[in-house]
């Protein structure tokens, strides 16, 4: 008798459609997830440029109008923010690289002072922000 061994064609058919189809799942869910985290590196980026805003606000008693009355370097960058401004009443804007989503994407962080307590509001989607909101972090939802 002849002993089986080995797939037949059939079971690496069903083989190669099941790893089709997780892929098929699989890659669109990975591509959010990168443009994600290259949004996050816009906050990590504007941790600094909050601190000065909340600094320049305890100190002066107003809110910065732009990098250099906030003490920070005149251009800020990274890999995936083209560039990080102060702008009036000490409004982060965030514009990222044209490789997230919308060109040019962007974020605002406004700052709200209550009663001593600054608080930051993510700029939802919408004007002035650009991103999908699958795109916005968690923290910021």
């Amino acid at each position: 008798m002849n002993k089986q061994r080995g797939f037949t064609l059939i079971e690496l058919m069903i083989v190669v459609a099941i790893i089709g189809i997780l892929a098929a799942i699989a890659l669109p869910a990975y591509q959010d997830y990168t443009n994600r985290a290259k949004v996050s590196e816009g906050l990590t980026l504007a941790s600094s440029a909050k601190v000065a805003v909340t600094e320049y606000r305890v100190s002066e008693g107003g809110w910065p109008g732009s990098n250099a009355s906030a003490g920070l370097a005149a251009t800020i960058s990274g890999d995936n923010v083209g560039s990080l401004t102060v702008g009036a009443n000490g409004v982060i804007t965030i514009m990222y690289n044209s490789d997230i989503a919308a060109s040019p994407a962007r974020m605002t962080l406004t700052p709200t002072n209550a009663n001593g307590t600054i608080t930051w509001d993510c700029g939802l989607p919408g004007s002035p922000n650009n991103l999908t909101p699958e795109l916005v972090p968690a923290n910021c939802r």
